[in-house]
């Protein structure tokens, strides 16, 4: 994983976490890799790892079972994807519509743009 410097690490880390959860790799009620597995397959400090498990762990994304490791809570996938979707509606999508604006991008480019991103999915 290539961090970049605008954003913590362990923010970093939550957020691989989060899309493997989002992306069905890690289920309701699974348990999940270890810390230290976390911290050698990212090459991080396990003391980072461990900054975004408790980060996760606090935002009940995760849950321990203290002896056996670390599981998905139930509701995970709908909280991050509640949270996902505020903060790219309050954050992001701003910062696009100003850029649209600077650009004389109408809503119907958008449109038509996404149409034909949709359409090469399929």
């Amino acid at each position: 994983m290539e961090f970049n410097q605008e954003k913590p690490i362990y923010l970093q880390i939550v957020d691989w976490m989060n899309d493997k959860i989002l992306g069905g790799e890690w289920n309701s009620d699974e348990r999940i890799p270890s810390v230290r597995d976390v911290a050698m397959v990212l090459q991080v400090n396990p003391n980072t790892a461990m900054r975004a498990f408790d980060h996760l762990q606090s935002e009940h994304v995760i849950y321990n079972k203290r002896g056996i490791g670390y599981f998905v809570e139930p509701d995970a996938r709908t909280k991050i994807l509640d949270s996902e979707k505020k903060r790219f509606l309050t954050e992001i999508l701003p910062d696009i519509f100003t850029r649209m604006e600077l650009l004389g991008i109408s809503s119907e480019d958008l449109h038509e743009e996404y149409k034909n991103h949709k359409a090469s999915k399929q």
